[in-house]
């Protein structure tokens, strides 16, 4: 029987050592931009954390105008209520944000994609049930968004 002490020691393989370099390299990435570009600011409420991005400053000042700056925030508006979706949705387009930045492909006018019209729409529907639901439940199949009509409220132009 060979002893624990007396068995071969095994020798990192370079394929091995280029794994692991690389690994860290992109986690060392990865901590940086975070770090850089402010990433534990997107896990809190503050519509603050909007302004990171010079793109968005037309959306602040129109939300600062319009006529739900005194009851909701962003999130209140463009995330999920419900625990697991907020965060998915939150990584989602944090994911998407960042690599429009990183590779700069986003367009200087912000336009909203279907995914988030649709959390938005719900949030609508979710604040103002008691005046909608009757809108709601006479829609028959039609489709028809808030925003449509109400384009100016959560970003006043």
């Amino acid at each position: 029987m060979i002893e624990p002490s007396a068995r071969p020691k095994r020798r990192l393989r370079p394929w091995m050592l280029l794994i692991i370099g690389m690994v860290g390299v992109l986690s060392g990435l990865g901590l940086f931009t975070f770090v850089y570009a402010e990433g534990t600011s997107y896990l809190s409420n503050d519509p603050n954390t909007c302004m990171n991005c010079h793109v968005m400053r037309d959306e602040f000042d129109g939300w600062q105008r319009g006529s739900h700056h005194e009851v909701a925030v962003c999130n209140d508006c463009h995330t999920p209520h419900s625990f697991v979706r907020k965060w998915f949705v939150k990584g989602l387009n944090g994911f998407h944000h960042s690599w429009a930045f990183t590779f700069d492909t986003y367009a200087n006018t912000i336009r909203i994609k279907e995914f988030n019209a649709d959390v938005v729409q719900e949030n609508c529907i979710r604040c103002h049930e008691t005046l909608v639901s009757q809108m709601v439940a006479n829609a028959k199949g039609e489709e028809a968004r808030c925003a449509t009509c109400h384009s100016d409220v959560g970003h006043s132009r």
